[in-house]
């Protein structure tokens, strides 16, 4: 593996209130994007694309069991998707993982025109974006 840009993101953790529904909800879709499974533990699970990888991790010290992505914090992850299609399959296939589509009236436009991209949250109040670049 080549030496990561300075600056480059490195990991990213969040704490989630089911670790079983995360790996669901989570696993499936990045598994689908690329990422391979990294690590895993007794709370926790990562994967990993490249030199950058996601942690997923049940930790005794919540605070709360659900997320509320309009607080202060991750208000959502955004993934490139290699194309409208592929959009559209992966926010089918979510459904049947946890995930509902947001902003139905207005997908696959809701971040605007010429923005094609689907807003799926999953039961703990977690938001993903599913963008696909013309």
């Amino acid at each position: 593996m080549n030496r990561p840009t300075h600056g480059a993101l490195h990991h990213i953790e969040i704490w989630v209130p089911d670790l079983d529904r995360t790996v669901d909800a989570f696993g499936w879709l990045l598994e689908a994007l690329g990422y391979a499974r990294f690590q895993s533990w007794s709370n926790g699970r990562s994967w990993r694309l490249g030199a950058v990888y996601l942690v997923f991790e049940e930790s005794p010290a919540l605070t709360s069991v659900h997320h509320d992505r309009r607080r202060p914090g991750l208000n959502h992850l955004a993934f490139h998707v290699e194309d409208t299609a592929a959009v559209e399959a992966l926010a089918t296939e979510a459904q049947r993982h946890g995930w509902r589509l947001m902003f139905g009236d207005r997908h696959p436009y809701a971040g605007g025109t010429g923005h094609y991209a689907a807003y799926l949250e999953n039961e703990d109040g977690f938001e993903i974006e599913l963008v696909a670049i013309p």
